[in-house]
């Protein structure tokens, strides 16, 4: 089933990658589309000569580099070794249009679609999902490198109860202290420092931004809403979670009052202001064996979010509405 990126063909860049040239339906049956987005779509494809179900992720070379898309896909496959990190196939080749290369498929889809808005996941499958998920940020961490779009979208699903699941997408991904001019990502896990440096001259990639994003992950996994738009004091929500945080209010704020002591606490230290004094992502296990929810008001389950037509804002359910993902072109 390889197309090996690295034999000699007729395609090659300054950098010295080489690609091979293949005609994708010669090789493959394309059986749907199974994903799209600002990085371009991802197929569900059976290698023709092995029988082998993968999914095929196609960039648009008028919009993507080589040396990008050979920088992903390399990470990719190094990052592959971790078992709660997608796998990335020895395949990798470009037609005349895209740029693309194999990974591992999964029919169940991603987090996001698993997630009931204004609800969310029960207690437990969350745990589940944090566990896995902190594990392969950690293994990315202690390498030196910060995945920098830690969101439901990216982690994939071998089950419905999340007993499975793996980080992916790794397209963004940077080492630390990488100094990039744009923010990029999706703007609810955005953290403070890097709303606010979109003002300024850019900023120095840390694994502390991974960090509020898994935060914000286990907030959306638990509620199917985001806590807020953006972390600016623009955003009312926002501004009444740092009051919270600064201990400047007496009060919880409104939207988290669902959560116990116990959890609040983890949030105070992994939606730390400051980068510098965030936790890191191994504090999450301190926690986990605690219940995280307070049980349900009056037999229901409360969803504190003040609605939209009352407070003039837009939307704060998980929802595609508010990604606003933007491209940034630095090599690691």
């Amino acid at each position: 089933m390889s197309q090996n990126a690295n034999k000699n063909t007729n395609a090659s860049s300054s950098s010295g990658f080489e690609l091979p040239k293949v005609d994708v339906h010669s090789h493959y049956l394309i059986v749907r589309e199974v994903g799209r987005g600002t990085y371009g779509r991802v197929d569900l494809a059976i290698h023709k000569e092995t029988g082998t179900k993968l999914a095929l992720k196609s960039v648009p070379k008028r919009t993507t580099r080589l040396r990008d898309f050979y920088r992903e896909f390399t990470l990719s496959q190094y990052l592959s070794a971790h078992p709660f990190i997608i796998t990335t196939y020895d395949v990798a080749f470009q037609t005349k249009h895209y740029f693309i290369f194999g990974q591992e498929y999964s029919a169940v889809g991603d987090l996001f679609e698993a997630i009931p808005p204004q609800e969310g996941l029960p207690e437990e499958t969350a745990k589940l999902c944090v566990q896995q998920i902190g594990s392969a940020l950690e293994f990315m961490h202690a390498k030196g490198l910060v995945h920098r779009d830690v969101k439901p979208e990216n982690i994939l699903l071998f089950d419905r109860d999340c007993r499975r699941v793996k980080l992916m997408d790794f397209g963004m991904t940077r080492k630390c202290g990488t100094h990039v001019k744009k923010i990029s990502g999706t703007i609810p896990y955005t953290p403070p420092e890097i709303c606010q440096a979109a003002h300024n001259d850019g900023f120095y990639v840390e694994t502390s931004a991974d960090v509020w994003a898994f935060g914000v992950l286990i907030f959306c996994m638990l509620t199917g809403n985001f806590p807020w738009e953006n972390a600016e004091d623009r955003d009312c929500y926002f501004t009444e979670f740092v009051g919270w945080q600064k201990r400047t209010t007496s009060g919880m704020p409104s939207q988290w009052k669902k959560f116990t002591p116990r959890l609040m606490k983890f949030f105070r230290k992994s939606l730390e202001i400051k980068p510098e004094k965030r936790c890191q992502i191994r504090e999450v296990y301190k926690y986990v064996h605690y219940d995280w929810l307070l049980p349900p008001l009056n037999g229901n389950r409360w969803v504190p979010m003040t609605s939209p037509t009352e407070t003039g804002s837009t939307s704060t359910a998980i929802t595609d509405d508010v990604v606003q993902p933007c491209a940034v072109e630095v090599l690691l």
